[in-house]
């Protein structure tokens, strides 16, 4: 075995002889090394990092811009709806309602639940997953969620508006003898507030709406004012922050020869109403103030749709671009949308990024940017067309069946 005791004089030879072979001191062809390695590294991560982004970039745009042009239905449970019966979508449910019940069917047909009473007009509103059933002219309020019955209000007056909060609380305006009450109920029928309206203080509760958390109420008061009339819209606090305020009143805005017949919360934060010459968008979760206030000048309003974060204004249009104009805005009343249709709706419904506008024969469906996804007729007549968590699929209820369409 060799052996070597002077280290450092057989490092120097072995390095003058690579000197002499032309090659590069032992350290530094290392360090070059390293640094070249880590380089690769660096342009190949770099490399992949670039295509996965393009990949998945090509993949939203193809998704984003897919038009489907067929729509395979596939029947499924048989179901009983009657003329007199209305049909509503309950977080991705159906309810159907009548003047003997209402009853809930998953998306498959199978009842949920059922729930009989007797009334001469039934209404509904639906915040959420809750649907209120209330009798005008009556005074009866059934509160029922996705999974069954919440409660039953009895107001003990005439009914003559009302709405839910996703909570089931529920917010209804009653005729008394000389004065107008707006009550607040929880789900179970136990009043949480109450207030009264008369023509000469306040002005008569044209509509009233309910935020979803069921912590501020909306009101548009129409009264006279010197021989016109005056809309005032205000809004109450009845969570901590209204505790202190004089009758839970935390803002208002008046509106001198404007009726405004709709309000309307969006979500906890964000709320409009529609007069005859503007649509208003308030913003605030404690003292809503006003967002924006965009005006109609003369144009007819023919219907309003919305959703948490949309809302959609329907005008009729007599231009060749159709005979009917939606516009859709944000919920602080940004401009996001204005499109053509042609289609004598029954129904517009929001859903994502989809706008999908139908009636019983046919369907459109938009996305925010105005492409058109698809657009086809149905086979039996729909009472329905209820958007589920995949975006190409919906709920289709006739009036003997539930239906799921697949688009392709």
């Amino acid at each position: 075995m060799a052996e070597v005791r002077d280290f450092a004089s057989y490092a120097g030879k072995l390095n003058k002889e690579g000197h002499a072979r032309g090659e590069s001191d032992s350290e530094p062809s290392y360090k070059e090394k390293i640094r070249s390695h880590k380089l690769a590294v660096i342009f190949r991560t770099l490399g992949i990092t670039v295509f996965a982004i393009l990949l998945v970039l090509v993949i939203y745009v193809s998704w984003r811009d897919k038009e489907y042009t067929e729509a395979q239905i596939t029947e499924g449970a048989d179901i009983t709806n009657g003329l007199d019966s209305q049909v509503i979508s309950l977080g991705g449910n159906i309810v159907q309602y009548s003047k003997d019940g209402m009853s809930c069917f998953n998306s498959s047909g199978q009842q949920v639940w059922n729930q009989t009473y007797e009334m001469q007009n039934p209404i509904a509103h639906t915040c959420a997953d809750v649907v209120a059933v209330g009798d005008y002219n009556g005074h009866n309020i059934y509160v029922n969620n996705t999974t069954g019955a919440m409660g039953e209000v009895d107001t003990n007056l005439p009914i003559r508006d009302f709405c839910v909060s996703s909570q089931g609380v529920v917010a209804a305006v009653l005729d008394g003898t000389s004065v107008t009450w707006i009550y607040l109920y929880d789900a179970q029928g136990n009043t949480l507030a109450n207030f009264k309206t008369t023509m000469k203080d306040s002005g008569y509760p044209v509509d009233v709406s309910i935020s979803p958390n069921g912590e501020l109420l909306c009101v548009s008061y129409l009264y006279p004012d010197e021989g016109a009339l005056k809309t005032s819209v205000a809004f109450f606090n009845f969570g901590s922050v209204g505790q202190n305020a004089i009758d839970n009143y935390a803002s208002g805005y008046d509106y001198p020869k404007v009726v405004v017949p709709y309000v309307q919360f969006m979500n906890s934060g964000s709320a409009f109403a529609v007069s005859d010459d503007r649509i208003m968008f308030y913003q605030g979760n404690e003292k809503p103030v006003s967002q924006a206030d965009i005006f109609t000048g003369d144009e007819e309003i023919k219907s309003v749709y919305f959703n948490d974060t949309y809302m959609g204004v329907v005008f009729p249009n007599s231009t060749e671009e159709g005979g009917y104009r939606l516009q859709v805005y944000n919920d602080k009343g940004g401009d996001v949308l204005t499109t053509y249709f042609d289609i004598d709706y029954t129904e517009i419904v929001f859903s994502g990024k989809q706008i999908i506008i139908y009636n019983e024969d046919e369907c459109l469906i938009e996305d925010m940017s105005g492409h058109i996804k698809y657009q086809g007729s149905f086979t039996t007549p729909v009472r329905a067309m209820v958007p589920t968590n995949i975006a190409s699929r919906f709920t289709l209820v006739t009036s003997r069946n539930i239906q799921t369409m697949n688009l392709k």
